[in-house]
Protein backbone atom coordinates (compact mmCIF):
# COMPACT_ATOMS: atom_id res chain seq x y z
CA UNK A 1 0.00 0.00 0.00
CA UNK A 2 1.56 3.44 -1.04
CA UNK A 3 0.44 6.75 0.92
CA UNK A 4 -1.25 8.33 -2.31
CA UNK A 5 -2.88 4.84 -3.79
CA UNK A 6 -6.45 5.67 -5.51
CA UNK A 7 -4.89 9.12 -6.20
CA UNK A 8 -5.20 9.99 -9.73
CA UNK A 9 -2.74 12.77 -11.26
CA UNK A 10 -2.93 14.37 -14.51
CA UNK A 11 0.74 15.64 -15.49
CA UNK A 12 0.30 18.26 -18.20
CA UNK A 13 4.02 20.06 -16.88
CA UNK A 14 7.05 19.74 -18.89
CA UNK A 15 10.85 19.64 -18.30
CA UNK A 16 12.27 19.28 -14.38
CA UNK A 17 9.69 20.83 -11.75
CA UNK A 18 6.50 19.39 -12.62
CA UNK A 19 7.70 16.01 -13.90
CA UNK A 20 9.49 15.62 -10.87
CA UNK A 21 6.50 16.22 -8.33
CA UNK A 22 4.72 14.35 -10.66
CA UNK A 23 7.12 11.39 -10.21
CA UNK A 24 7.28 11.55 -6.26
CA UNK A 25 3.26 11.57 -6.67
CA UNK A 26 4.06 8.12 -8.47
CA UNK A 27 7.01 6.81 -6.23
CA UNK A 28 4.05 7.22 -3.53
CA UNK A 29 1.33 5.18 -4.77
CA UNK A 30 -0.69 7.91 -7.04
CA UNK A 31 -1.97 6.81 -10.75
CA UNK A 32 -0.03 9.35 -12.70
CA UNK A 33 -0.93 10.52 -16.36
CA UNK A 34 1.78 11.94 -17.90
CA UNK A 35 -0.03 14.12 -20.80
CA UNK A 36 2.75 15.43 -23.94
CA UNK A 37 1.84 16.94 -27.47
CA UNK A 38 2.29 14.46 -30.07
CA UNK A 39 6.06 15.33 -30.86
CA UNK A 40 7.19 14.49 -26.95
CA UNK A 41 8.34 16.92 -24.48
CA UNK A 42 10.99 18.94 -25.01
CA UNK A 43 12.81 17.09 -21.76
CA UNK A 44 13.23 14.37 -24.34
CA UNK A 45 15.99 16.24 -25.96
CA UNK A 46 17.98 18.10 -23.35
CA UNK A 47 20.57 16.31 -21.99
CA UNK A 48 22.26 14.69 -21.49
CA UNK A 49 22.34 11.46 -24.09
CA UNK A 50 22.66 8.09 -22.06
CA UNK A 51 21.65 6.16 -25.17
CA UNK A 52 18.73 4.78 -26.83
CA UNK A 53 17.13 8.14 -27.99
CA UNK A 54 16.69 8.88 -24.20
CA UNK A 55 18.32 11.51 -22.02
CA UNK A 56 19.46 11.52 -18.48
CA UNK A 57 16.39 15.00 -18.34
CA UNK A 58 13.47 12.49 -19.35
CA UNK A 59 14.91 9.83 -17.65
CA UNK A 60 15.24 11.90 -13.80
CA UNK A 61 11.93 12.81 -13.57
CA UNK A 62 9.72 10.43 -15.18
CA UNK A 63 9.49 6.87 -13.82
CA UNK A 64 6.12 5.38 -12.78
CA UNK A 65 3.50 7.26 -15.17
CA UNK A 66 1.85 6.10 -17.86
CA UNK A 67 2.10 8.27 -20.91
CA UNK A 68 -0.82 9.72 -23.42
CA UNK A 69 -0.59 12.10 -26.07
CA UNK A 70 -2.82 15.20 -26.73
CA UNK A 71 -2.30 18.22 -29.16
CA UNK A 72 -4.21 21.10 -27.10
CA UNK A 73 -4.89 23.23 -29.86
CA UNK A 74 -7.23 20.39 -31.19
CA UNK A 75 -10.97 20.69 -30.15
CA UNK A 76 -11.02 16.83 -30.02
CA UNK A 77 -8.25 17.06 -27.44
CA UNK A 78 -9.81 19.51 -25.74
CA UNK A 79 -13.02 17.43 -25.04
CA UNK A 80 -10.64 14.66 -24.02
CA UNK A 81 -8.74 16.47 -21.52
CA UNK A 82 -12.55 18.08 -19.91
CA UNK A 83 -13.66 14.20 -19.96
CA UNK A 84 -10.37 12.94 -18.06
CA UNK A 85 -10.40 16.20 -15.60
CA UNK A 86 -13.55 15.12 -14.56
CA UNK A 87 -12.13 11.39 -13.55
CA UNK A 88 -8.96 12.90 -11.75
CA UNK A 89 -7.92 14.53 -8.31
CA UNK A 90 -4.81 16.21 -9.21
CA UNK A 91 -3.90 18.68 -11.82
CA UNK A 92 -0.09 19.68 -12.43
CA UNK A 93 0.67 22.40 -15.05
CA UNK A 94 3.60 24.57 -16.23
CA UNK A 95 2.34 26.67 -18.88
CA UNK A 96 2.52 30.42 -18.57
CA UNK A 97 -0.90 31.96 -17.39
CA UNK A 98 -2.11 33.22 -20.11
CA UNK A 99 -0.84 30.17 -22.44
CA UNK A 100 -2.62 27.88 -19.73
CA UNK A 101 -6.37 29.98 -20.47
CA UNK A 102 -5.56 30.19 -24.47
CA UNK A 103 -5.11 26.05 -24.18
CA UNK A 104 -8.48 25.71 -21.61
CA UNK A 105 -6.55 24.83 -18.64
CA UNK A 106 -6.90 27.58 -16.66
CA UNK A 107 -7.90 27.05 -13.03
CA UNK A 108 -11.54 28.27 -13.18
CA UNK A 109 -12.49 25.99 -15.83
CA UNK A 110 -10.95 23.61 -15.15
CA UNK A 111 -12.70 23.51 -11.43
CA UNK A 112 -16.03 24.17 -13.11
CA UNK A 113 -15.31 20.77 -14.36
CA UNK A 114 -14.47 19.05 -11.00
CA UNK A 115 -14.98 20.89 -7.66
CA UNK A 116 -12.75 18.94 -5.94
CA UNK A 117 -9.63 19.50 -7.97
CA UNK A 118 -6.35 19.93 -6.78
CA UNK A 119 -5.23 22.12 -9.37
CA UNK A 120 -0.96 22.80 -9.01
CA UNK A 121 0.00 25.63 -11.00
CA UNK A 122 4.33 26.09 -11.63
CA UNK A 123 5.29 29.20 -13.04
CA UNK A 124 8.57 30.76 -13.38
CA UNK A 125 8.12 34.24 -11.02
CA UNK A 126 5.13 33.77 -9.73
CA UNK A 127 1.01 33.69 -10.28
CA UNK A 128 1.33 37.65 -9.73
CA UNK A 129 3.09 40.70 -10.11
CA UNK A 130 4.57 42.25 -13.75
CA UNK A 131 6.50 39.14 -14.60
CA UNK A 132 3.77 36.27 -14.44
CA UNK A 133 4.15 35.74 -17.69
CA UNK A 134 7.71 35.36 -17.94
CA UNK A 135 9.04 32.02 -18.95
CA UNK A 136 11.32 30.88 -16.27
CA UNK A 137 14.68 28.58 -16.47
CA UNK A 138 16.59 27.28 -13.30
CA UNK A 139 19.59 28.95 -14.45
CA UNK A 140 18.28 32.43 -15.24
CA UNK A 141 16.49 32.44 -12.23
CA UNK A 142 18.56 31.50 -9.79
CA UNK A 143 20.13 34.84 -10.96
CA UNK A 144 17.19 36.67 -10.44
CA UNK A 145 16.66 35.29 -6.90
CA UNK A 146 20.25 36.11 -5.57
CA UNK A 147 22.22 32.36 -5.51
CA UNK A 148 24.10 33.50 -8.32
CA UNK A 149 25.43 36.14 -5.70
CA UNK A 150 26.07 33.79 -3.05
CA UNK A 151 28.13 31.13 -5.01
CA UNK A 152 31.99 30.80 -6.12
CA UNK A 153 34.71 32.38 -5.03
CA UNK A 154 34.72 36.17 -3.23
CA UNK A 155 37.42 37.55 -5.57
CA UNK A 156 35.89 36.24 -9.22
CA UNK A 157 32.12 36.43 -11.00
CA UNK A 158 29.67 34.94 -9.45
CA UNK A 159 28.91 31.13 -10.61
CA UNK A 160 25.96 28.76 -11.43
CA UNK A 161 25.05 25.85 -9.32
CA UNK A 162 26.12 22.42 -10.32
CA UNK A 163 22.85 21.08 -9.97
CA UNK A 164 19.30 22.15 -11.23
CA UNK A 165 18.54 23.11 -7.98
CA UNK A 166 15.34 25.26 -8.15
CA UNK A 167 13.83 23.26 -10.79
CA UNK A 168 13.90 20.00 -8.72
CA UNK A 169 13.21 22.07 -5.10
CA UNK A 170 10.23 23.47 -6.84
CA UNK A 171 9.13 19.98 -7.97
CA UNK A 172 9.31 19.02 -3.97
CA UNK A 173 7.40 21.98 -2.88
CA UNK A 174 4.84 21.48 -5.62
CA UNK A 175 5.01 17.67 -3.98
CA UNK A 176 4.25 19.06 -0.31
CA UNK A 177 1.78 21.78 -1.65
CA UNK A 178 -0.11 19.03 -3.43
CA UNK A 179 -0.26 16.56 -0.40
CA UNK A 180 -1.14 19.64 1.79
CA UNK A 181 -4.11 20.58 -0.57
CA UNK A 182 -5.74 16.85 -0.63
CA UNK A 183 -5.06 16.60 3.25
CA UNK A 184 -7.21 19.87 3.14
CA UNK A 185 -9.65 18.35 0.92
CA UNK A 186 -10.25 15.10 2.94
CA UNK A 187 -11.16 17.63 5.86
CA UNK A 188 -13.66 19.04 3.92
CA UNK A 189 -12.30 21.81 1.90
CA UNK A 190 -12.79 20.96 -1.32
CA UNK A 191 -10.41 21.32 -3.99
CA UNK A 192 -7.99 24.02 -4.16
CA UNK A 193 -4.81 25.92 -6.05
CA UNK A 194 -1.53 25.55 -5.84
CA UNK A 195 0.83 28.09 -6.84
CA UNK A 196 4.07 27.64 -6.72
CA UNK A 197 7.04 29.03 -8.58
CA UNK A 198 10.71 28.76 -9.16
CA UNK A 199 11.28 32.36 -8.12
CA UNK A 200 9.45 31.63 -4.38
CA UNK A 201 11.70 28.64 -4.22
CA UNK A 202 14.72 30.29 -5.15
CA UNK A 203 14.06 33.03 -2.58
CA UNK A 204 13.06 30.44 -0.20
CA UNK A 205 16.13 28.72 -0.19
CA UNK A 206 18.03 32.11 0.79
CA UNK A 207 17.45 30.92 3.72
CA UNK A 208 19.60 32.63 6.68
CA UNK A 209 21.62 34.43 4.43
CA UNK A 210 18.60 35.86 3.15
CA UNK A 211 17.26 36.54 6.53
CA UNK A 212 20.20 38.54 7.50
CA UNK A 213 19.16 41.26 5.25
CA UNK A 214 15.74 41.50 6.07
CA UNK A 215 16.06 41.32 9.98
CA UNK A 216 19.58 42.82 10.21
CA UNK A 217 20.34 45.21 6.91
CA UNK A 218 23.30 42.19 6.57
CA UNK A 219 24.71 42.04 2.94
CA UNK A 220 26.32 38.68 2.78
CA UNK A 221 28.43 37.72 0.17
CA UNK A 222 30.09 34.84 -1.65
CA UNK A 223 32.36 33.22 0.02
CA UNK A 224 33.79 30.04 -1.86
CA UNK A 225 33.60 26.22 -0.38
CA UNK A 226 34.22 27.83 3.12
CA UNK A 227 32.93 30.16 5.58
CA UNK A 228 34.63 34.00 6.19
CA UNK A 229 33.58 33.76 10.27
CA UNK A 230 34.56 30.22 10.63
CA UNK A 231 38.46 28.96 10.47
CA UNK A 232 39.49 26.41 9.43
CA UNK A 233 36.24 25.68 7.36
CA UNK A 234 36.66 24.92 3.81
CA UNK A 235 38.18 22.91 1.45
CA UNK A 236 41.69 21.44 1.56
CA UNK A 237 44.38 20.03 -0.20
CA UNK A 238 45.50 16.02 0.37
CA UNK A 239 48.42 13.92 -1.11
CA UNK A 240 45.68 12.78 -3.55
CA UNK A 241 42.89 14.90 -3.81
CA UNK A 242 40.65 16.97 -1.32
CA UNK A 243 38.60 16.84 1.44
CA UNK A 244 36.43 18.91 3.68
CA UNK A 245 37.70 19.92 6.86
CA UNK A 246 35.54 22.17 9.54
CA UNK A 247 36.11 23.43 13.34
CA UNK A 248 33.54 25.31 14.16
CA UNK A 249 34.06 25.06 18.22
CA UNK A 250 37.54 25.72 20.48
CA UNK A 251 37.36 21.86 21.41
CA UNK A 252 36.88 21.14 17.69
CA UNK A 253 39.91 22.91 16.80
CA UNK A 254 42.03 21.26 19.52
CA UNK A 255 41.20 18.05 18.06
CA UNK A 256 42.13 18.66 14.64
CA UNK A 257 45.04 19.97 15.74
CA UNK A 258 45.51 16.53 17.14
CA UNK A 259 44.72 14.19 13.95
CA UNK A 260 47.63 16.52 12.27
CA UNK A 261 49.48 16.25 15.18
CA UNK A 262 50.62 19.48 15.34
CA UNK A 263 50.46 20.61 18.63
CA UNK A 264 52.01 24.30 17.77
CA UNK A 265 49.30 25.13 16.04
CA UNK A 266 47.07 25.06 19.35
CA UNK A 267 49.53 27.32 20.96
CA UNK A 268 50.65 29.79 17.70
CA UNK A 269 48.88 33.20 18.60
CA UNK A 270 47.27 33.58 15.30
CA UNK A 271 45.32 31.18 16.01
CA UNK A 272 44.49 31.38 19.28
CA UNK A 273 40.51 32.04 18.75
CA UNK A 274 38.51 31.30 15.81
CA UNK A 275 38.48 35.46 15.57
CA UNK A 276 42.50 35.17 14.70
CA UNK A 277 42.02 32.33 12.42
CA UNK A 278 39.12 33.92 10.41
CA UNK A 279 42.20 36.70 10.26
CA UNK A 280 45.47 34.18 9.32
CA UNK A 281 43.17 32.01 7.27
CA UNK A 282 45.41 31.71 4.32
CA UNK A 283 48.35 31.28 6.50
CA UNK A 284 46.52 28.03 8.33
CA UNK A 285 45.47 27.45 5.26
CA UNK A 286 49.12 26.81 4.31
CA UNK A 287 49.60 25.06 7.66
CA UNK A 288 47.54 22.20 7.70
CA UNK A 289 47.78 21.38 4.12
CA UNK A 290 51.77 20.95 4.62
CA UNK A 291 50.55 18.15 6.84
CA UNK A 292 47.62 16.92 4.52
CA UNK A 293 49.68 16.44 1.64
CA UNK A 294 51.52 13.90 3.60
CA UNK A 295 48.68 11.36 3.43
CA UNK A 296 45.41 10.23 1.38
CA UNK A 297 42.08 11.59 1.39
CA UNK A 298 41.04 8.32 3.14
CA UNK A 299 43.26 8.07 5.65
CA UNK A 300 42.67 11.98 6.77
CA UNK A 301 38.50 11.24 6.53
CA UNK A 302 38.88 8.40 8.81
CA UNK A 303 41.09 10.00 11.31
CA UNK A 304 39.13 13.07 11.37
CA UNK A 305 35.86 10.96 11.91
CA UNK A 306 37.30 9.10 14.69
CA UNK A 307 38.19 11.91 16.22
CA UNK A 308 34.71 14.27 15.94
CA UNK A 309 36.05 16.53 13.22
CA UNK A 310 33.38 17.77 11.02
CA UNK A 311 34.42 16.03 7.23
CA UNK A 312 33.90 14.63 4.22
CA UNK A 313 35.82 13.68 1.03
CA UNK A 314 34.89 15.69 -2.10
CA UNK A 315 33.02 13.01 -4.04
CA UNK A 316 33.08 12.90 -7.52
CA UNK A 317 29.13 11.68 -8.92
CA UNK A 318 30.89 8.30 -9.72
CA UNK A 319 31.92 8.33 -6.08
CA UNK A 320 28.72 9.55 -5.06
CA UNK A 321 26.45 6.61 -6.82
CA UNK A 322 28.71 3.93 -5.72
CA UNK A 323 28.98 4.94 -1.88
CA UNK A 324 28.19 2.09 0.42
CA UNK A 325 26.26 4.82 2.89
CA UNK A 326 24.24 6.24 -0.43
CA UNK A 327 23.38 2.47 -1.41
CA UNK A 328 22.41 1.60 1.80
CA UNK A 329 19.81 4.15 1.94
CA UNK A 330 18.04 2.99 -1.58
CA UNK A 331 19.22 6.32 -3.63
CA UNK A 332 20.21 4.08 -6.49
CA UNK A 333 17.52 2.25 -7.70
CA UNK A 334 16.54 -0.11 -10.71
CA UNK A 335 13.47 0.62 -12.66
CA UNK A 336 11.94 -1.63 -15.42
CA UNK A 337 12.03 -1.29 -19.35
CA UNK A 338 9.33 -2.91 -21.35
CA UNK A 339 12.00 -4.93 -23.13
CA UNK A 340 12.99 -6.37 -19.22
CA UNK A 341 15.93 -4.94 -19.03
CA UNK A 342 16.70 -1.62 -15.71
CA UNK A 343 18.06 1.37 -16.21
CA UNK A 344 19.05 2.56 -12.69
CA UNK A 345 17.39 5.67 -11.52
CA UNK A 346 17.77 7.80 -8.08
CA UNK A 347 15.98 6.64 -5.24
CA UNK A 348 12.89 8.51 -3.08
CA UNK A 349 14.33 11.26 -1.19
CA UNK A 350 11.84 10.81 2.44
CA UNK A 351 11.12 7.11 3.31
CA UNK A 352 7.45 6.23 4.90
CA UNK A 353 7.64 3.20 7.30
CA UNK A 354 4.16 2.10 6.97
CA UNK A 355 3.32 3.11 3.58
CA UNK A 356 6.77 3.37 1.89
CA UNK A 357 7.19 4.43 -1.73
CA UNK A 358 7.97 2.37 -4.39
CA UNK A 359 9.55 3.31 -7.32
CA UNK A 360 8.25 2.54 -10.60
CA UNK A 361 9.20 1.78 -14.44
CA UNK A 362 11.23 3.33 -16.00
CA UNK A 363 9.68 6.45 -17.89
CA UNK A 364 7.52 5.84 -20.72
CA UNK A 365 7.54 6.61 -24.79
CA UNK A 366 5.52 9.71 -26.22
CA UNK A 367 1.78 8.31 -26.19
CA UNK A 368 3.02 4.78 -25.07
CA UNK A 369 -0.42 3.95 -22.88
CA UNK A 370 -2.79 5.82 -25.19
CA UNK A 371 -5.18 2.87 -25.70
CA UNK A 372 -5.09 2.11 -22.27
CA UNK A 373 -5.57 4.92 -20.38
CA UNK A 374 -8.78 6.33 -23.29
CA UNK A 375 -10.08 2.69 -23.28
CA UNK A 376 -10.36 2.63 -19.21
CA UNK A 377 -11.16 5.86 -18.59
CA UNK A 378 -12.84 7.17 -20.99
CA UNK A 379 -14.36 3.75 -22.33
CA UNK A 380 -13.16 4.53 -26.17
CA UNK A 381 -12.60 1.33 -28.61
CA UNK A 382 -9.64 1.12 -31.02
CA UNK A 383 -11.69 2.46 -33.99
CA UNK A 384 -11.88 5.88 -32.00
CA UNK A 385 -8.55 5.81 -30.75
CA UNK A 386 -7.68 5.40 -33.79
CA UNK A 387 -9.53 8.23 -35.52
CA UNK A 388 -8.14 10.42 -33.16
CA UNK A 389 -4.34 9.89 -34.16
CA UNK A 390 -5.69 10.46 -37.62
CA UNK A 391 -7.66 13.95 -36.68
CA UNK A 392 -3.54 14.80 -35.27
CA UNK A 393 -5.81 14.93 -31.74
CA UNK A 394 -3.37 12.49 -30.47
Amino acid sequence: MGALDGIKVLDLSRVLAGPFCGQMLADNGAAVIKVEAPGGDLNRAFPYPVGDGQTSNWLAVNRGKKDITLNLKSPRARELLDALIGKVDVVIQSFLPDTAEKLGVGYDRLRGLNPDLVYCSISGYGAKGPLRNKAGYDTMVAAYAGLFALTGEPDRPPVRLGVAAIDMSTGMLAYSGIVSALLARDRGAGGQRVDVSLLETGVTLLGYQGVAWTAGGVLVEREGAGFSKISPYGVYRARDGELLVGAPTKEMWVKACGVLDAPELIHDPRYASNESRCQHDHALRRDMEAVLQTEDVKTWTDRFEAAGVATAPMNRLDQVLQDEQVLANDMVVPAARPDGSTVDLLGLPFKLSGTPGKPGAAPPEPGQHNETVFAELLDLSQEDIQALKDAGAI
